[in-house]
């Protein structure tokens, strides 16, 4: 069946579906698929299995889940699904990105689609908020652009999370960081080095800082804090999980980040866990750092290490205006490492550096690198050693 006469088809039986279900009321799913059978049984003599079986599965789809979307949805080696109006869809699999040769029927099923995904999680879309970050019942990150924002249709950008968290072990087998640099930064959360994750957008922060919260001792209270819930830490029992929320139409107050954080340091963690650290709740986080909940771990988008720290005085900024050399003191006493990720030009994602914060150098932070991805060898060596073994003596690591 060719393009043209499939669309046709399924326009027709779509029509039909609804006509029915508006008809009916409320009804459950397996009777939704009841009379797609039925509908499909009517046609059985005139159309191929395959097509019956595929005609199943989209009209359902389109009633009672994310519409040609699903298919993507469901599989589990898309990482990335980015919607450019009704007619251009494109995946990420395999770290490549691939124009996909299906569509919506229409803009206003898409707009469905973005209501649906947002309404779940109690947020509204529409011209007075043309932009929403919200999330699908597996945990993957939704933002959504319509008009007027957006001007060649409704934009839908999902970036999917695996089911089962990658472990330092998967990331080892993958090549993004050696053994060596793992077991380095197992002593180093263990002893409750403050550490802090930066890269680009897509380059495994959230993924990395997951793996990396595996080393933290079973027995510490840890507290989670993310704009959208995406972190998914194993083997704490005493763990609590904030998330912030935006103001909404029914009158309830907006929890920001920072608010978040400073309700935090009420709750005696040991460690607090930041999923992305984005604008004045930076100042909040260092102060964390730097009043004994060693072992914290956030993670900012930045394009180096150095960067890191530039990035950590403008979001400060946000906040209060503060002398520079002030907030690089403090960003000195309270971080003890960093470590950049990024993308490389076979789009693989790689540890590019891990380095120790040194203090002050005059009114600079002071870093230097313990391990440096080598272009020449394609791979994460050893190029300093750890001078602050103060940490790791305590422990007896």
């Amino acid at each position: 069946m060719d393009t043209s006469s499939w669309d046709s088809l399924f326009g027709q039986m779509r029509e039909e579906l609804m006509d029915r279900l508006e008809s009916m009321g409320n009804i459950s799913d397996e009777e939704v698929k009841g009379l797609i059978d039925a509908m499909l049984l009517s046609r059985s003599s005139r159309l191929p299995i395959n097509t019956r079986v595929r005609l199943r599965k989209e009209l359902f789809s389109s009633v009672r889940r994310l519409d040609v979307l699903q298919e993507l949805i469901d599989d589990r080696d898309i990482t990335e699904i980015m919607v450019n109006g009704p007619d251009k869809i494109f995946y990420e699999k395999a770290g490549k990105t691939v124009l996909w040769d299906r569509k919506f029927a229409s803009e206003e099923k898409l707009l469905d689609v973005i209501s649906e995904i947002v309404g779940r999680c109690n947020r509204v879309v529409n011209e007075r908020s043309p932009i929403v970050d919200a999330r699908l019942m597996d945990g993957s990150r939704v933002n959504a652009v319509i008009s007027p924002a957006a001007l060649n249709g409704p934009i839908l950008t999902i970036r999917k999370f695996p089911d089962k968290p990658f472990t330092m072990d998967t990331l080892i087998r993958c090549g993004t960081i050696t053994e060596e640099a793992a077991h380095f930064l197992q002593k180093m959360v263990a002893a409750g080095y403050s550490i802090v994750i930066g890269g680009g957008t897509s380059a495994g922060k959230t993924t990395f800082l997951n793996a990396l919260s595996s080393f933290i001792p079973v027995e510490e209270r840890i507290i989670t804090i993310e704009d959208n819930a995406e972190l998914q830490i194993q083997g704490i029992s005493n763990l609590v999980r904030l998330e912030s929320k935006k103001a909404n139409m029914e009158g309830a107050t907006e929890i920001t980040i920072r608010d978040l954080i400073k309700s935090a340091l009420r709750m005696r963690p040991d460690r607090i866990i930041v999923g992305e650290v984005r604008g004045g709740e930076a100042v909040d986080m260092l102060q964390a750092f730097n009043t004994g909940h060693d072992g914290s771990l956030c993670t900012l988008h930045a394009n180096s290490t150095m960067d890191m720290v530039s990035r950590l005085e403008m979001m400060v900024l946000m906040a209060f205006p503060l002398p520079i050399p002030a907030i690089r003191r403090q960003i000195a006493s309270g971080v003890d490492l960093m470590i950049h990720l990024g993308r490389l030009c076979d789009r693989s994602r790689r540890v590019l550096e891990i380095a120790e914060v040194d203090g002050m150098n005059g009114e600079d932070v002071a870093m230097h690198p313990i391990f440096t991805f080598s272009d020449d060898e394609e791979r994460l060596i050893k190029t300093g050693d750890l001078k602050n073994t103060r940490k790791m003596r305590r422990k007896g690591l």
